[in-house]
């Protein structure tokens, strides 16, 4: 199947998204997602599908999942504004909060959905996979909320540079299975999650952690991280009295980002950015900027952007920050992308390393090294777009980046007395 569509195709397609009325019945955002899954699988995924438009359309669990967010996820997240980058940068600058949801990041958002999802739905346990950690953690979190058991798959790499959020996990009463085929990162934990569903896809439940995989995950996260953006855009208008001239977050998989970008598709004053690793060179390998750089393929059951050499084979990837480090994007960033709704950039490590730098000094807040990848490529857009109102999503906070940060930044305490 081509990605290719027409100018007029694309703004038929943006007013569906905007009205809320795709993913079509097949799963599909114009050409991309779908449901590409193991037979076996089929019969679980439709029956999720028809659960979410049971539960996300009934008040009363709706009321219940909202009372959890407030009470014990902590919402709404602040909007914070960022008076010292606004000067540097010369714009005014804004940043929702996911780093103060509890949990420290976005993910809780969707994981704590999933779970009363699963518990209502009457499966035994429920599986996960994770790359940078925050997503295994906040299921931990949501699955102990519930009173469920929890499995959690991650990249024998990943383990190694987040041990701080492994322990976390652990903590929290989840069982870390370290995936030690492939690339040892995100994209093996995800195959290794699918193996052990589709090994028992009656009594498990399958909480994905992106906006990414066969329909309906790309649209059930979608739903749950849209809380980002109906708050944001709320604030603004409370705190300014105007919208955002843009919104920037970082883009992996895209949950985050779709959470926020979501509900401003219909401003069309909003400019929208998202902004991917650029990792160390603009080479396959050795970057994880898969919409700067991709093809349409299909990847862990959805047709989407892919990066894949001229063989088909799906490429490592490269990222500093192990949440960005997939070689694939949710369907609907494709095709937000491909219509020109959303424009996608890139940031490299050494940029972002120096965006966290500069967040810290500035605003006393040191946030996740994905998220400094907006911080990277918010400030690129200031420079070329002087005074204007920036709103980032601040997706998570850096705490479990320590690690990695300790290897790439001196310790400027180092030796102090």
């Amino acid at each position: 199947m081509q990605a290719e569509i027409s100018p007029q195709q694309g703004q038929e397609l943006l007013k569906l998204l905007v009205n809320n009325q795709l993913p079509d019945q097949q799963g599909r955002y114009g050409p991309f997602g779908g449901c590409y899954a193991p037979e076996t699988l089929v019969p679980a995924l439709r029956r999720l599908a028809g659960e979410i438009e049971r539960y996300l359309g009934d008040d009363e669990f709706m009321a219940r999942l909202d009372t959890q967010l407030r009470t014990w996820v902590g919402r709404p997240t602040p909007l914070t504004p960022a008076p010292e980058l606004g000067r540097r940068w010369g714009a005014e600058v804004y940043l929702k909060r996911e780093d103060l949801a509890h949990t420290g990041a976005h993910k809780i958002n969707n994981a704590l959905g999933q779970a009363m999802l699963a518990k209502e739905m009457g499966a035994e346990r429920v599986i996960a996979e994770t790359g940078a950690g925050q997503h295994g953690v906040a299921t931990a979190a949501a699955c102990a909320r519930v009173g469920m058991p929890c499995t959690v798959y991650m990249g024998a790499i990943d383990i190694q540079r987040q041990a701080p959020n492994v322990d976390r996990m652990y903590q929290l009463g989840a069982e870390v299975v370290a995936v030690e085929s492939g690339d040892q990162t995100l994209r093996a934990a995800i195959d290794e999650a699918f193996r052990n569903w589709v090994a028992d896809p009656h009594r498990s439940y399958y909480l994905l952690g992106s906006a990414v995989g066969p329909h309906p995950y790309p649209y059930l996260v979608q739903r749950l991280q849209s809380v980002i953006g109906t708050e944001a855009r709320a604030q603004m208008l409370q705190q300014t009295g105007e919208l955002p001239d843009v919104a920037v977050a970082c883009v992996g998989g895209g949950s985050n980002a779709i959470g926020l970008f979501h509900p401003l598709l219909g401003d069309e004053s909003i400019e929208l950015l998202g902004v991917e690793a650029g990792g160390r060179s603009a080479d396959l390998g050795e970057n994880s900027a898969t919409l700067a750089t991709g093809k349409p393929g299909v990847l862990h059951g959805s047709y989407s952007v892919l990066l894949y050499d001229d063989d088909g084979q799906i490429q490592e990837t490269h990222s500093v920050s192990a949440g960005l480090d997939y070689p694939g994007v949710g369907p609907e960033h494709s095709l937000l992308k491909t219509i020109g709704r959303v424009s996608y950039k890139s940031a490299t490590d050494t940029e972002a390393l120096e965006s966290l730098q500069e967040c810290c000094a500035a605003e006393g807040i040191l946030p996740a090294l994905e998220t400094a990848h907006a911080f990277a490529g918010a400030r690129k857009w200031a420079q070329e777009n002087p005074g204007k109102r920036i709103l980032i999503g601040l997706s998570g906070r850096g705490d479990k980046d320590m690690p990695t940060l300790s290897q790439h930044i001196p310790n400027r305490g180092a030796g102090r007395s």
